[in-house]
């Protein structure tokens, strides 16, 4: 069976309205087919947008048991992962010539800026949720991330 046989007609219809709409000046598309409303609406002289991660995205770091031990714990790891909110290509910089927005070692402030990811041709601010000092970037810069994945490792302040 094919995966295009498992998609709805419905999720096709937006991926052409939304080729359709590429590179135009319409700002907002309101259509009913079949009882089912599709509303799109863009501002296509924009090209980044603000995306928090999501508040509960980040994981609550806990305390593991080593196996075999009866029981006992292994050192708490505090560190809080950053989650990327969608899927898309990760960038660290907001060019190619630009400075990464992070370094290992860098303070981070709750709202700031930590990467880019773009979606559907729109570059995607993604900002800490938490405040602290970056102990790991885990993307790599270029690759296509997938909701959820680990952006980078904030060890709280």
């Amino acid at each position: 069976m094919d995966i295009e046989e498992h998609e709805t007609p419905w999720i096709k219809r937006v991926e052409e309205l939304i080729q359709v709409l590429e590179g135009s000046t319409i700002g907002e598309l309101e259509l009913t087919e079949a009882g089912t409303e599709i509303i799109i609406r863009r501002r296509p002289d924009m090209m980044m947008v603000s995306m928090p991660t999501q508040q509960g995205s980040l994981a609550h770091a806990g305390t593991q048991t080593i196996p075999g031990s009866g029981g006992h714990k292994a050192q708490e790891d505090r560190n809080l992962p950053i989650l990327t909110p969608m899927t898309g290509v990760y960038y660290n910089a907001p060019s190619p010539t630009s400075p990464p927005f992070i370094h290992p070692g860098d303070i981070v402030h709750i709202g700031q800026v930590v990467a880019l990811i773009e979606a559907m041709k729109v570059f995607n601010e993604i900002q800490s949720e938490a405040a602290g000092r970056v102990v790991e970037i885990v993307a790599v810069n270029g690759d296509v991330l997938h909701k959820g994945d680990v952006l980078i490792r904030v060890e709280p302040l």
